[in-house]
């Protein structure tokens, strides 16, 4: 698979991430993970953070072990600026604000996680970009990185990213949802949706090393693009 590198030098690499795929291996490793592809690559790697497997967007690696531990003590030191873009099933009122709220492991469900005030502290702050019929383009800030800390925060503002099956419906959209006059083609079956997973996207990052400001971006991939012309174009 060939890696859609965003910027690369000699002690740090900057991934656009496909959704699917996941950022480190699993477990039980299941599944070639991107740091298997890197490790590939460049023979050394190391992980400074993750982002989910259903998550497409901007993920970074250290290439040396110096670098990782400059990197790592940035992120955990909160001086890594990390900005996502996600549609949101609804309307958010207010259309901008921050959820400031404890995030833990989910006492009864394995590998969800809850909001409690005995959780670790977990700062969300968002930004209505666009509204359309039923659904909100939405920009976040997260100024700690739990886990699925964006997908626990929309829900506890009563909505949930499209196509989030661990905090939402897990509905993906559909063109017949929004456009009027809708017909399957004559070659298909079933209707197939225009983005067919979790709609978060990790898109901007910013952060100073060595001295030098490093502002890196990933384009959102094209089923994103698509779906949001497609809810311009019929957003009557």
């Amino acid at each position: 698979m060939k890696l859609d590198i965003i910027f690369e030098n000699e002690n740090f690499i900057a991934i656009n991430k496909p959704s699917g795929m996941l950022s480190i291996p699993d477990r039980t490793q299941s599944e070639v993970s991107l740091k298997d592809l890197l490790l590939e690559k460049y023979g050394a790697i190391f992980i400074v953070h993750r982002i989910d497997k259903f998550t497409s967007g901007l993920i970074i690696f250290a290439k040396n072990a110096e670098t990782h531990k400059q990197l790592s003590q940035l992120f955990e030191g909160r001086e890594v600026e990390k900005f996502y873009i996600g549609l949101l099933n609804g309307t958010l009122y207010p259309s901008s604000g921050t959820i400031s709220a404890p995030v833990i492991e989910h006492p009864s469900k394995k590998g969800l996680m809850a909001t409690n005030a005995k959780g670790k502290p977990s700062v969300t702050d968002y930004e209505t970009i666009e509204t359309f019929k039923n659904y909100s383009l939405v920009q976040f800030q997260i100024h700690t990185g739990r886990t699925h800390q964006i997908r626990v925060h929309t829900q506890c503002l009563g909505h949930s990213l499209v196509g989030d099956e661990l905090y939402g419906d897990g509905k993906f959209l559909l063109l017949s949802s929004i456009k009027r006059k809708f017909n399957l083609s004559k070659n298909q079956d079933e209707e197939k949706p225009l983005m067919a997973r979790l709609a978060l996207h990790s898109y901007k990052i910013n952060f100073t090393l060595n001295g030098e400001q490093y502002s890196l971006e990933a384009p959102l991939p094209k089923d994103f693009t698509a779906t949001l012309q497609q809810l311009r174009k019929n957003n009557a």
